[in-house]
């Protein structure tokens, strides 16, 4: 059985990859490495599975409006695209990241599934802020269908992830974040990351996200909205990953819940 959570605190260090430049050399070889822990930790398979559960999402008579927070070279959710693309033909994707590292040969491939990707360059609190929003838009704080971030929330703690949750719920419409889980299974395996060819930098980041990852029910503590207002799960994936899903529950729904049967 796996030790008790609570004898593996979390800590939030600052990432190797993060400090990089895009184009150092190790940055780039961190950034291969991370498309192959992905595949290890079968991240595609379990975004995948949530969005095809998203019922609310499948029905909706006008594009789709998605966020990807922290989203790298946007090429995670391009293999969920490539997928999803038959049951969601029309959606407009906005990737953000803090450096510019969408190519262009992934928005063209974005383009032929039918999803016009946009990339989007800025600190994620500027996003929160609504700046960001305002310079690719005109407005401020446009609302989403959905917002997804990868390995992402467990760079921040304390008031800053608070904040960003905060932002989260307030603009969409369902959110769902695939993070590291935080106890000793996924630190073994994060200390085996050589065995697949890692560098130095993701060897190290590897085991910092771990230490920095999620358990129990941690999100759900910080997240600002409740039921019946929204509908929240927060669970274990496969053998590495912790998720949370929070679905906004429309006015007409939380009335009928309320009504005794």
């Amino acid at each position: 059985m796996v030790a008790a959570i609570s004898s593996l605190p979390r800590t939030v260090s600052a990432e190797t990859l993060d400090g990089l430049a895009a184009d150092d050399p190790h940055a780039i070889r961190s950034r291969r490495d991370l498309r192959r822990v992905h595949r290890v930790m079968g991240t595609r398979s379990t975004v995948l599975h949530v969005l095809r559960g998203m019922t609310a999402l499948h029905h909706k008579p006008e594009p789709l409006r998605v966020l990807e927070l922290g989203a790298g070279d946007g090429t995670l959710m391009l293999g969920v695209a490539r997928t999803l693309a038959a049951e969601w033909p029309t959606v407009e994707l906005t990737l953000l990241d803090a450096q510019q590292l969408v190519h262009r040969d992934t928005v063209k491939d974005y383009s032929a599934l039918g999803w016009n990707a946009v990339s989007h360059v800025g600190d994620v609190f500027d996003w929160v802020a609504g700046d960001t929003d305002r310079m690719r838009t005109g407005h401020a704080s446009p609302s989403w269908d959905l917002i997804v971030c990868n390995l992402f929330l467990h760079h921040f703690e304390g008031a800053e992830l608070a904040r960003l949750l905060g932002a989260i719920a307030k603009r969409s419409q369902l959110f769902f974040a695939c993070e590291p889980r935080r106890e000793w299974v996924a630190l073994a395996g994060s200390h085996l990351i050589g065995a697949i060819g890692a560098n130095a930098v993701t060897r190290e980041d590897a085991v910092l996200s771990v230490h920095a990852g999620f358990c129990a029910r941690e999100l759900s503590a910080l997240w600002p909205g409740s039921p019946p207002a929204w509908q929240i799960q927060e669970y274990s994936a496969g053998l590495f990953s912790h998720c949370f899903r929070a679905e906004r529950v429309e006015a007409d729904q939380e009335s009928r819940r309320a009504k005794p049967v």
